[in-house]
């Protein structure tokens, strides 16, 4: 949120507490990561803290993730959305297709516990971890063996990735087999380039891809299948859903068959995988309803 909307905001009586709105940059490693910080109590440490994840290739200031910073703020709670880096240095908006491709999937999760390991050192102790799309599988990959300060997952359209779905998806996409594709690049080592300009992820032939992120995307070693990830888990979750949803279209069927006694599942009708306008303020209800059950 823009500092001086904040100010106004608070000015005009619109939001609920004194909204401090930074950015948080910190280099744990050889990259600056960096994450947009909302606090809306009286201090960081007051209250629950949400850390929020955006998808796949976007940012932290895509219009989901800024609306459910600004919602959890009028709310006065406080919420950390980072940037992942995807192997960029202090990484700013969507991943551009034309930029080379060093990044893998698994790499989030190293960079969720920086993030859980900075909140710590504030002194915060109650975190919900939430993430939108692919930034919910990857949530619930690092809630596997997440920090004991992570209360409750909150997962919004987490993907709903098979290696089935991953294959005929990029045939349909990019008309190529991608065991084919594979096969490539599993002759190469990991640091080396795929050949030609390879389509990847939402890139049709952009920057160059190496084969160690082609093969983490689409051949991994743990699955990126939410569903998976949250078999054995016991970490309290909400997963919400839309039913217009078009990207995890199998999400339901899925959770349904699953057995996952730990989640709740919900979905809202006629949402679409971004919920937008009003389907917003219904994702908000259901994570304050979380946030109070993990963490009353």
């Amino acid at each position: 949120m823009n500092k001086l909307l904040i100010f106004a905001l608070v000015s005009m009586g619109l939001l609920s507490a004194v909204v401090r709105s930074e950015e948080i940059t910190i280099k744990p490693a050889k990259l600056v990561l960096n994450a947009e910080l909302l606090v809306a109590s009286e201090a960081i440490t007051e209250g629950p803290m949400v850390l929020l994840l955006h998808g796949t290739l976007a940012h932290n200031k895509m219009e989901i993730i800024a609306t459910m910073q600004e919602l959890l703020a009028d709310e006065g709670i406080n919420s950390l959305a980072p940037n992942l880096s995807l192997g960029l240095n202090h990484r700013q908006g969507f991943y551009d297709c034309e930029t080379d491709h060093l990044h893998r999937h698994e790499n989030a999760k190293i960079e969720l516990g920086y993030w859980v390991n900075w909140l710590k050192q504030q002194g915060v102790d109650r975190v919900l971890i939430a993430g939108h799309s692919r930034g919910g599988s990857q949530a619930a990959a690092y809630s596997i063996a997440a920090d004991e300060v992570i209360k409750g997952q909150f997962l919004i359209a987490p993907s709903d990735s098979t290696q089935q779905s991953r294959a005929e998806g990029y045939e349909q996409r990019y008309m190529v087999a991608l065991a084919d594709k594979i096969a490539q690049a599993k002759a190469l080592q990991a640091h080396e380039w795929m050949p030609e300009r390879t389509s990847f992820i939402y890139c049709l032939r952009g920057g160059k891809v190496s084969a160690g992120s082609f093969l983490s995307y689409y051949d991994p070693q743990e699955s990126l299948n939410t569903v998976d990830l949250l078999q054995g888990q016991t970490l309290p979750t909400l997963i919400v859903a839309g039913t217009a949803d078009e990207v995890v279209a199998d999400l339901p069927a899925q959770i349904e068959a699953a057995d996952l006694p730990q989640v709740r599942f919900e979905i809202l009708e006629d949402a679409d995988h971004f919920f937008r306008d009003l389907y917003a303020d219904e994702v908000l209800e259901l994570m304050l309803e979380h946030i109070e059950e993990v963490m009353p």
